[in-house]
């Protein structure tokens, strides 16, 4: 292709894949002109509603503002300021170029059964909640020395995050967000079984409130024949279920992730598909978040919720796509009274911008105040 010039109508799939605009492949095709462009992507935002704005520079050149502008005018008061008013109206401007097909619509797809999710909720166990505590007790006085600091206001910590100056201030605000996040991921790990955060120990089925939680409902799903899809983005999660489920179940697993070659991703998904003996098949979700038809699956069990509604939908559409003839029951696995639950509470409230295709992404995360 010439850097400027293509003759016939130009059609991407998979368009987010352009949503840096600083990258070469980016900058290249949206350099091209063409009669007619179309772009086709389930996620026109995944974390930042620029990426918006990047595949409509493809499409529609000039109708957005300036990336600067387009930054002022609404990614910062949606995405940031969760302004309704804005985004009703980013909504109403976009909405005649966007050809949306929603799958709960029956008119468009009419023979697509329905999607039932629902929250299922383990408790810790002891030995969970002693390590728990103790590693959040360890890492909130980390987060306390930093805040005694004076380069941080703990009031305006999520503004100071955002504004900055270069220099000992941003030094401060990034190792925070460096210690919220590796905080965050070790109470994930616990939450999950304790042996994924020791790295050390057995794979005990009583260490672990989600660990008995699933174990029952597959014992649930395999009594009524169906197949089920297990997400986790954590590869020795992923390893210790495989171990558990064939010990305690007898139920031999594959787990998708990424590394795996190709072609033993593919066999994978052939036998899940094919083979009415393969009733489970594990996956990592970054792995095997988009691109896969897993519609033997009537099950699909999120052991662990990365907080991005985009990303979970992503992962639950490998079985919940056209091909589907069964109910889809989406088993989403939170831990309660713990930051799992909160969490989520406060994504139910930001959903409303997914809905508008704005994506809440996970970084603000990253930004939560102490408290």
């Amino acid at each position: 292709w010439s850097s400027d010039v293509c003759s016939s109508d130009l059609v991407i799939d998979e368009a987010q894949n352009i949503k840096n605009a600083d990258s070469e492949q980016s900058k290249l095709l949206r350099a091209l002109n063409a009669p007619m462009k179309i772009a086709m992507s389930g996620t026109p935002v995944e974390n930042r509603l620029m990426e918006f704005w990047t595949i409509m520079d493809f499409c529609n050149r000039g109708f957005l503002p300036s990336a600067q502008e387009f930054r002022d005018k609404f990614e910062t008061p949606i995405q940031k300021n969760a302004n309704q008013a804005v985004a009703e109206h980013f909504k109403k401007i976009t909405a005649p170029f966007m050809l949306r097909r929603m799958k709960m619509d029956k008119s468009i797809i009419s023979d697509l059964p329905d999607k039932i999710q629902q929250d299922e909720y383990a408790e810790l166990t002891p030995t969970q909640a002693a390590l728990y505590k103790k590693t959040l007790d360890e890492f909130m006085a980390q987060l306390q020395l930093l805040e005694e600091g004076p380069s941080i206001d703990n009031n305006d910590v999520v503004a100071a995050a955002d504004t900055a100056p270069a220099g000992g201030d941003t030094h401060a605000l990034f190792k925070r967000k460096g210690l919220i996040l590796q905080m965050i991921l070790a109470l994930k790990q616990i939450c999950n079984h304790p042996r994924t955060f020791l790295k050390a120990g057995a794979a005990q089925v009583e260490d672990s409130g989600k660990l008995r939680l699933l174990l029952d409902l597959l014992k649930s799903i395999q009594e009524q024949g169906e197949k089920a899809i297990i997400f986790t983005q954590f590869r020795e999660m992923g390893e210790l279920l495989q171990e558990t489920l064939d010990r305690e179940l007898g139920i031999a697993t594959d787990f998708y992730h990424g590394g795996c070659t190709q072609n033993r991703r593919n066999e994978m998904v052939r036998s899940f598909q094919e083979n009415p003996d393969t009733k489970v098949l594990i996956l990592s979700l970054k792995a095997a978040g988009t691109g896969l038809n897993l519609t033997a699956a009537s099950q699909v069990i999120h052991y662990d919720l990365w907080w991005n509604p985009a990303v979970e939908a992503q992962a639950t559409d490998r079985a919940y796509r056209i091909g589907q003839h069964q109910n889809v029951v989406v088993h989403r696995f939170i831990t309660q009274n713990t930051f799992e639950e909160r969490i989520d509470q406060m994504i139910q409230d930001k959903r409303h911008l997914a809905d508008l295709t704005v994506a809440t992404g996970e970084n603000w995360i990253g930004k939560l105040s102490n408290k």
